[in-house]
């Protein structure tokens, strides 16, 4: 995954920390965005009042995704707020009163995890969604004084634009044949997720990895 840091006093700061391209990349998407009807964001710790909204833009991006893990449940959405309230936080995009995204993320120890985004890909590329919400998140994590913001993996490209850091992530797994087991240790090395990304050479920090 991959890791931020919060030293900023606020978003502009942040912007202004990155290199020009960017700079003038992200200025010119939020412009974009802030020409088109207002979007507002509300942070809430239980999604059951909005689970029939946003469980749908989660099936949007997960189906879209190249490496699939698990399908989560509606019901897994809900009862976290519900087991965790302390530590969850669900960010929720409207535009005219449609949930438009929705960002499920965990906060710990001084970081926000932004677990699992949910998108309206009827909107989402026009209105430049995936910087518009984590506009959001970042601002609202520099507001509650957290010191990092941490990201799901995959999707790196961006990430070493905006700054981020690389953070190890370990795997675990266990095939269902027992007696492949010992093989199948070794190929791991073979098959990690990201192993054949070029991007990952790019960031600052790989070669501690």
């Amino acid at each position: 995954m991959t890791r931020l840091s919060l030293h900023h006093r606020g978003f502009e700061e942040y912007v202004a920390s990155l290199g020009s391209a960017t700079r003038k990349n992200l200025r010119r998407k939020f412009r974009q965005t802030a020409a088109r009807a207002p979007i507002t964001c509300e942070v809430l710790t239980d999604a059951s009042p909005v689970i029939d909204e946003i469980y749908p833009l989660y099936l949007q991006v997960h189906a879209r995704s190249k490496l699939h893990f698990e399908k989560l449940t509606p019901e897994y959405f809900c009862r976290l707020g519900l087991e965790m309230p302390e530590r969850t936080r669900f960010f929720v995009w409207r535009q005219e009163g449609k949930a438009i995204a929705f960002s499920l993320c965990l906060v710990h120890d001084g970081t926000i995890y932004d677990e699992y985004l949910g998108l309206d890909y009827r909107v989402a590329f026009d209105l430049n969604l995936y910087f518009y919400t984590l506009r959001d998140i970042i601002t609202w994590a520099l507001e509650q004084g957290l010191r990092s913001y941490c990201s799901s993996p995959l999707n790196y490209s961006p990430k070493l634009h905006l700054g981020c850091e690389l953070v190890p992530l370990d795997l675990y797994v266990m095939h269902t044949a027992s007696l492949l087991n010992p093989i199948f240790r070794h190929a791991l090395h073979f098959l990690q997720p990201t192993r054949h990304d070029p991007v990952l050479r790019k960031f600052p920090n790989a070669h501690e990895l």
